[in-house]
């Protein structure tokens, strides 16, 4: 029988960076949450526009140096938002401040709809905070089409001394990187998402799957979308059992019961790496009262 793992993520959202401190720290000695997960968002994706809202990276790394045992990551790193080589350089440092613990969550990123898809004037709260911040939305072809190269630039980052690259999206010349993360040939790459196209770059790439929360967590979703990544290992002859099934969960701490019964029609249809997602404010010991009530229960 597959053994299920669980995490937690921390939004970093309207909360304090002491409060997500003391949550990590609790966690790191809770042997039954293995992983710790934040997010990359640069404005509040929810409440007060005016609300704090701490970088993904930046707090990653701060965590990273104070814990000793967690597995962790963003879920998950917005391709859009940092060069390739810059961000593989980041994930190198943090790995080797951890000790060797990081995942590397990474997706396509903020991308637009073309007019007639569908979309929803202002839905896409990547449009405000991309504007914000002068950073652009591409269409979703071109956004896995980036993302497909940063992933072969990460791993030539990670394994190779000095390299050029030369791709649709980007060019690098005598690229080096050192000091190298301190998993070789590098740290499991988590691809999140679940568009078609992003499932075969999955399928080709990654060690993890992950896909976000309501309303794409439902079992029925996630079954569908399984479905689809099994067909595309199966046309390039990967064993689909090699890359974990990953699903956020929104945990209520008024009815664990009902948290309870998610994680397990996830579990039975085939999920086996979950993620509690917080929501603020965090309860104090809310790590310990996770493994007792969600995760044992």
């Amino acid at each position: 029988m597959t053994r299920v793992r669980y995490g937690i993520k921390t939004t970093p959202m309207h909360v304090s960076y002491e409060d997500i401190r003391r949550v990590w720290l609790e966690a790191d000695a809770v042997p039954e949450i293995e992983d710790a997960w934040l997010w990359d968002h640069l404005l509040p994706v929810a409440g007060p526009k005016d609300g704090r809202i701490h970088e993904g990276w930046t707090l990653l790394s701060a965590l990273a140096a104070q814990t000793r045992r967690l597995r962790l990551g963003l879920l998950v790193t917005s391709n859009r938002i940092r060069p390739p080589a810059v961000l593989g350089k980041m994930a190198s440092t943090v790995d080797v401040i951890s000790g060797g613990r990081l995942i590397m969550g990474l997706g396509a990123g903020g991308t637009h709809q073309p007019p007639g898809a569908g979309g929803v004037p202002g839905a896409n709260p990547a449009i405000e905070e991309y504007d914000a911040y002068g950073l652009t939305l591409v269409p979703p072809g071109e956004g896995i089409a980036r993302l497909a190269e940063t992933v072969e630039i990460l791993k030539l980052m990670w394994t190779k001394d000095v390299f050029d690259y030369a791709g649709r999206h980007y060019r690098l010349k005598g690229t080096r990187n050192e000091p190298k993360p301190v998993q070789r040939p590098g740290p499991p790459l988590l691809i999140g998402g679940w568009g078609t196209r992003l499932l075969r770059l999955v399928a080709e790439h990654a060690d993890m799957w992950n896909v976000p929360g309501p309303p794409h967590n439902t079992v029925e979703f996630v079954a569908e979308r399984a479905r689809v990544l099994d067909a595309h290992c199966a046309e390039l002859g990967r064993d689909p059992a090699e890359i974990t099934r990953s699903v956020q969960v929104l945990v209520s701490y008024d009815d664990p019961a009902a948290t309870r019964a998610t994680v397990r029609a996830l579990v039975a249809a085939g999920v086996n790496h979950v993620v509690l997602s917080l929501p603020r404010p965090y309860p104090p010991g809310v790590a310990r009262w996770l493994a007792d009530e969600v995760i044992a229960g």
